[in-house]
């Protein structure tokens, strides 16, 4: 039978190594999907990027919630919630609304381009 206070003993017991895997991992494989999606790669490679980058968001989730059943609120809890909240939110969005992300990814850059070549023409 599954051991649910087995589980969350081991993920309190070991926190520093799994958020020292999981906030990276989360970081790298959101950013891919956002590049794919602003790439215009196709739409299952944007999915499966997507998929990926899903699982260490929602391990995290369940990796604070275990913090937040024992009763640990603290500003470490909140900012890792923070941050597998704001990965699955850009995921799902990559996957429902690719073209409204692409058209801000490539806004965004327009912009930052601009405002590049402006300073360096200034100096």
């Amino acid at each position: 039978m599954f051991d649910f206070n087995a589980l969350s003993e081991f993920s309190r017991a070991n926190c520093i190594a799994i958020c020292a895997f999981l906030v990276p991992a989360n970081l790298l494989f959101t950013i891919r999907t956002v590049v794919f999606t602003g790439l215009h790669r196709p739409q299952a490679q944007v999915r499966q990027a997507a998929v990926l980058a899903c699982i260490p968001a929602l391990v995290m989730v369940l990796h604070v919630w275990t913090w937040l059943m024992i009763g640990v609120v603290m500003a470490p809890t909140y900012i890792l919630f923070w941050l597998a909240s704001t990965c699955v939110c850009l995921n799902v969005w990559a996957i429902a609304h690719p073209k409204s992300m692409a058209s801000l990814l490539k806004a965004v850059l327009l912009r930052l381009q601009k405002h590049l070549s402006l300073a360096l023409i200034n100096r």
